[in-house]
């Protein structure tokens, strides 16, 4: 097992070879192996360093690990929201489902008031 990957995509095709691609969260660098894709993998720890200096700003700490187990829970929680929703999506009947341009429409009046806009 120590030959995988961190992390499984699924679209990754089962014979391509790990490639090795260094990245830089919060101050650190790591070596990951990153399949085929190395830009995936660079995708991801941008994300996730962003979410720790967001995490480090909003709080105001500074240990590391700290940071880093709060950004896992902010990113844990996005991800069960977002599959709740389209566990929702999927289940919901094909009429009250709510078109593309309704859905726009309603998310930007959300971020117009996020925004206090």
């Amino acid at each position: 097992m120590a030959d995988k990957p961190p992390f499984e995509r699924p679209d990754r095709p089962s014979g391509d070879r790990p490639s090795l691609v260094h990245v830089e969260i919060f101050g650190q660098t790591y070596a990951v192996k990153a399949g085929s894709d190395p830009g995936y993998v660079e995708k991801l720890a941008a994300s996730v360093d962003e979410q720790m200096k967001d995490v480090s700003r909003a709080s105001g700490a500074v240990d590391s690990v700290r940071i880093a187990v709060l950004a896992a829970l902010n990113l844990a929680d996005e991800c069960v929201r977002l599959r709740r929703e389209l566990d929702e999506a999927r289940s919901a009947p094909r009429s009250s489902r709510i078109a593309p341009d309704e859905r726009v429409r309603r998310l930007a009046q959300t971020l117009g008031s996020a925004l206090d806009e």
